[in-house]
């Protein structure tokens, strides 16, 4: 069985127990965890494993799927000399500023794709400190109305919230997916779609989010350029907290 992926129901838990399903040298799987596996533009998660007589650092997440087998979420670890054994029990602590970071800023991408709602979503990044869309523009946008709209946006403190629909629904309105590159994580039988406010954004996304724009503090618009005839790409970060601005 999948591990059961707590984050989907409470993206703001840092830390859980589970019981060990699998442990060996390509990571270590749970029947529950908190840790997002990396997808859609977003990193996968980074933390520490302990257990009784042992603690390692977690240095990534990622999906696997064993042949035949649902997907699920393997726990890449740091050279460590001793394992949990199958079945033991242990605490998993999630890397708590980076990921709040993270849905700080894949919140500020959804806000950044509303502004441009008619322009398809040619891809993406997802980062700590900054994070890129890529749209399907034929000219170059005006950086200080991205700026002031983004930033009115979150001020206005809108609730980020979540609905489902199966996957046949999804195939009925095609107009609900905005990325090209990204496919929408069906084959559960139902999709998850983000909410955010009355009318800002709607569309699937399996990623972690805040539950309030306003969470997500100022922001600014670090660079605007042009990867191909009608590509462009908008890089933007936490005002305040980049150093570097260079992609």
């Amino acid at each position: 069985m999948p591990a059961e992926a707590l984050f989907r129901t409470d993206a703001y838990l840092k830390s859980c127990n589970a019981k060990v399903l699998h442990s060996g040298p390509d990571g270590i799987r749970f029947d529950r965890t908190i840790f997002y596996a990396a997808g859609g533009g977003q990193p996968g998660d980074t933390g520490v494993m302990k257990w009784e007589g042992g603690e390692t650092r977690i240095v990534d997440t990622r999906k696997f799927r064993a042949e035949g087998e649902a997907e699920d979420i393997n726990h890449v670890l740091a050279d460590a000399p001793r394992l949990p054994p199958i079945g033991g029990d242990v605490e998993i602590l999630l890397d708590w500023e980076r990921r709040h970071a993270h849905m700080r800023m894949h919140t500020c991408l959804h806000l950044l794709s509303a502004i441009f709602r008619d322009a398809p979503v040619t891809g993406g990044q997802v980062g700590a400190e900054k994070s890129r869309l890529d749209f399907d523009l034929p000219n170059m946008p005006d950086k200080e109305r991205i700026v002031s709209e983004l930033n009115r946006l979150i001020r206005e403190n809108h609730i980020v919230g979540e609905r489902w629909i199966t996957d046949d629904e999804l195939a009925a309105q095609p107009e609900l997916v905005r990325t090209m590159s990204v496919k929408p994580p069906i084959g559960m039988g139902r999709v998850r779609l983000l909410t955010i406010g009355d009318d800002v954004d709607l569309q699937p996304c399996g990623g972690t989010h805040v539950a309030r724009t306003g969470e997500i503090g100022p922001v600014d618009v670090l660079r605007i350029e042009s990867k191909g005839r009608q590509n462009r790409r908008i890089v933007v970060g936490l005002a305040g907290e980049v150093a570097d601005k260079s992609l």
